[in-house]
């Protein structure tokens, strides 16, 4: 039946009708910044001031600033309006942009007493909540949109500036790994569940976090992905994970042992061999039967910064224990010389060299060691103490004599030749007198028995 024309024509709208919020009582919000200054510990932590004099291009980002401490420098402001372009894109994926905005904001006024706490190492920071709110919206949705145009696609653009500019990404990851520069990743993970992800993609944000940095990451993609996932402060904290070991720490036994008893190329003649190990997990060193085996170490150009912020990171938080800085000290023993170097690389454990003058290969775990020692990291706990430990008391076959030599963290602890090497040794020496006097005997019976034929004819 058709409608007639004097009739009215029904169009249906969409209603958006506001939900009041739940009102709380006036005790409520107090108590919980309450909660939340007790069991908030700051992670987002500054490097001290006298690290920084030698060593600022290792925790001072080149690009992009992420979160407070160096937002508004002059010489990052370039990026800031290709944030405000990657918030845009990320929320306009979906109708009705104000309203995911709003809902951004309510939810950042809500964490923001926890999220500033984070910052607050030795003094408050005086940031208004609008500029606060507005820093932690464009950094947190920058990097959310960075992540997606990365691993999904169809999202990058002709003209995105971050990715058709030549080694800007590169760039960008190693900023975004600093101590320094980094958002709380509570924020980014509430954000990531507010704003329009596209229906194509299934990954949760730790996934796309994980693929964007996986190539700064040494060792096995695939064993890291679920290390990575596991609950952090921050990205840097995310790939702090990815380098704790996963076999079981070695106790030591009476003394406390710091670094190697032995040189790379002295292993042999303490009859250790050096072995690359199977697996790809960075700090997982083991000595078993004799055999040291130490993961390969890809070193790359910015292998130095990221260990440096790892060992700044750990350090800022007291009662941790090192081990960044203990596999530093580690390699340090190990690679005392330019001989240590050639060997371990000959056995494939240090690859990837691909920095400007190769010997800053040999020397960055004694660079990162000196600046440890600037940190006054050196007393800290040692996580291989027990694996040193067997290596200084490893014994080898009987037969084989024992040399003495001397170590670069404790000297002129080897004994001398037990006493069944000597005695193999007095008899060796013994056999190969007679053999010398029975030869010299049989020289001279055979020219005297000459002499005597030759005076007969």
């Amino acid at each position: 039946m058709s409608t007639s024309a004097s009739e009215p024509k029904v169009i249906a709208r969409h209603v958006a009708i506001e939900i009041p919020r739940q009102s709380y009582d006036y005790l409520v919000i107090p108590l919980k910044e309450k909660m939340e200054t007790m069991t908030t510990a700051s992670c987002t932590c500054r490097v001290d001031e006298k690290y920084l004099e030698s060593n600022g291009r290792h925790f001072l980002p080149q690009k992009i600033s992420i979160g407070l401490f160096h937002h508004g420098r002059n010489d990052l402001k370039h990026m800031e309006e290709h944030k405000w372009r990657y918030l845009y894109s990320l929320l306009n994926r979906r109708p009705h942009l104000e309203a995911t905005l709003d809902k951004c904001v309510k939810t950042l006024r809500e964490l923001e007493h926890k999220a500033r706490l984070c910052y607050e190492c030795h003094e408050k920071i005086e940031v208004s909540t609008d500029r606060f709110d507005k820093i932690m919206l464009a950094d947190a949705g920058f990097l959310i949109e960075l992540f997606l145009k990365y691993v999904v696609k169809g999202l990058k653009r002709r003209g995105d500036y971050v990715f058709n500019t030549s080694g800007l990404l590169y760039d960008l990851r190693c900023d975004m790994m600093l101590l320094e520069n980094q958002i709380p990743y509570f924020i980014l993970q509430q954000m990531f569940e507010i704003v329009p992800v596209p229906d194509h993609c299934k990954l949760s944000l730790t996934e796309l976090a994980f693929r964007f940095f996986r190539d700064m990451i040494p060792g096995d993609h695939r064993l890291h992905l679920t290390k990575f996932g596991q609950e952090g402060n921050h990205l840097l904290d995310l790939i702090r994970h990815c380098f704790l070991p996963t076999i079981p720490r070695i106790k030591v036994k009476d003394e406390e042992v710091r670094g190697l008893p032995y040189k790379a190329d002295k292993l042999k003649a303490a009859g250790v061999k050096l072995k690359k190990a199977s697996t790809e997990d960075l700090l997982d060193i083991k000595f078993v039967k004799g055999v040291l085996e130490i993961p390969p170490v890809e070193v790359h150009q910015y292998t130095e910064t990221l260990l440096q912020n790892l060992i700044a990171f750990k350090q800022s938080k007291s009662g941790t224990t090192k081990h960044i800085s203990s596999y530093v000290l580690f390699m340090k023993t190990l690679l005392e010389d330019e001989k240590g170097v050639k060997l371990i690389k000959r056995k494939q454990i240090l690859t990837n060299y691909d920095v400007s003058e190769n010997k800053q290969v040999g020397t960055l775990f004694h660079r990162l060691w000196e600046e440890m020692k600037v940190m006054e990291n050196v007393n800290d706990e040692f996580y291989y103490d027990g694996l040193c430990e067997q290596v200084k008391e490893y014994k080898r076959s009987s037969w084989q004599p024992r040399l003495k030599m001397t170590s670069p963290i404790r000297p002129g602890y080897l004994q001398e030749p037990p006493p069944l090497s000597r005695i193999m040794i007095v008899v060796v020496v013994l056999f190969g007198i007679l053999v010398l006097v029975g030869a010299l005997f049989s020289i001279i019976s055979f020219f005297r028995h000459k002499l005597k034929g030759e005076k007969r004819t």
